[in-house]
């Protein structure tokens, strides 16, 4: 029972330090309680028994975070991420935090009290630059060292008393919307002071801040795209009315964009580096996101990001989005995304396997095989060799 309320709990203050703005919508406006926690020295050892008790299950948590297959423990990426985190936050303090990179396209990053920071990957595929991935981890730090979990935590026992904290089992926070609601408010001030405060680590840093608004903007096109795909009423419109854990998008933008103007600009973007960066983990990210089932969303973020970037993978990721959602229409604009990544010079060899596959759905059989012999020849050791081998009528 101890994990499964932690993991309720944890995922409940987590959304403090969640970049995912789904999380806007939870609940009505409540009043606003002022943030005004001093910052302490780090790291923070836990007061009284109920906070020991919560750092023996955030440490448990981490244990299986540590151990997850989900967990990518590639050392470039990471010594890549950690130096950022370094340069924005200060080279005496990031020794407080322990990085995790996970794979799951859940845009989504946090810091737990005991310094566990995680990153997921669908957080990283909607970031453009280093700068913009300095805002992200700066946010999740300030989080950390004015321990606004630990106040979420206190707030929530004080709302609810030690019963409250027993109710955290299977249906968890959904038991008491009056107490969350209570609190959205808390939390939204405290979002706002963690995304000043990055914001200022930022400038120091001599991180440009021309584009820390993007991130929130890329969301906001990606609600009103699921929703014109799924036929439903845009969330844009309930996001702008301000509820929930978060302050709304709209307000977001506008107030980080404010609060840039008023900070030195800095220069540096990091575009180059951060690709570099993400380059090998690239075409698996972006195949998590299409099994996702969100095409709006999906066709959204992976168009902008070709359109940023010209990368031939993200050409190839658009063209096997279209394929397979294979909605009338879909397949000819798939072959065209699949053509222009073999017209880059950086094509990769899945672009022929999915043109080829395109043009057999087509009825454009040679066409297609001969796509496919492409791939094999361009790709020896691909794990569907065979499969392909199959389809053209060749031995593997």
């Amino acid at each position: 029972m101890r994990a499964t309320r932690f993991r309720l709990l944890f995922a409940a203050s987590a959304a403090l330090a969640c970049a995912h703005p789904a999380l806007a919508e939870q609940a009505p406006v409540a009043p606003r309680v002022p943030v005004t926690t001093p910052v302490h020295a780090i790291p923070y050892s836990p007061e009284g028994n109920e906070e020991r008790g919560l750092w023996m299950e955030v440490d448990e948590t981490e244990r299986r975070i540590r151990n997850s297959p989900q967990l990518i423990t590639d050392p470039d990426l990471h010594a890549y991420i950690r130096s950022v985190l370094c340069r924005t936050v200060g080279e005496a303090r990031c020794g407080a935090a322990r990085l995790y990179i996970v794979r799951t396209p859940e845009a989504n990053a946090s810091m737990a009290p005991n310094g566990m920071m995680q990153i997921n990957s669908g957080m990283l595929l909607h970031l453009t630059n280093e700068a913009q991935l300095a805002a992200v981890l700066g946010h999740e730090f300030a989080h950390y060292e004015h321990r606004h979990a630990l106040l979420w935590f206190q707030e929530l026992k004080s709302k609810g008393n030690t019963a409250l904290w027993l109710t955290l089992t299977g249906i968890g926070l959904l038991a008491v919307p009056g107490i969350v609601s209570g609190l959205s408010g808390y939390s939204r001030d405290m979002e706002r002071e963690a995304d000043i405060d990055s914001l200022a680590r930022l400038s120091a840093a001599g991180y440009s801040l021309s584009e820390i608004s993007a991130p929130w903007k890329l969301f906001r096109a990606e609600w009103d795209a699921t929703a014109i795909e799924r036929k439903r009423k845009s969330h844009t419109l309930k996001d702008d009315k301000a509820d929930g854990s978060h302050p709304s998008l709209s307000e977001r933008i506008a107030y980080t964009e404010a609060e840039a103007a008023k900070q030195a600009p800095g220069a540096e973007v990091g575009r180059e580096p951060y690709r570099a960066a993400l380059a090998r983990w690239l075409p698996g990210f972006l195949d998590d996101q299409i099994k996702l089932n969100d095409f709006g969303a999906s066709d959204v973020l992976i168009g902008s990001l070709a359109q940023q970037t010209g990368s031939a993978a993200l050409l190839v990721a658009r063209g096997d989005l279209y394929r397979t959602h294979a909605k009338p229409g879909d397949l000819e604009k798939a072959e065209g995304f699949y053509a222009d990544a073999i017209a880059a010079s950086d094509a990769p060899a899945e672009a022929w396997r999915g043109r080829g596959l395109v043009r057999i759905k087509l009825g454009r059989v040679d066409e297609g095989k001969a796509d496919l012999r492409s791939y094999i020849e361009r790709n020896p050791a691909a794990p569907d060799r065979a499969m392909m081998a199959m389809m053209i009528g060749d031995k593997a």
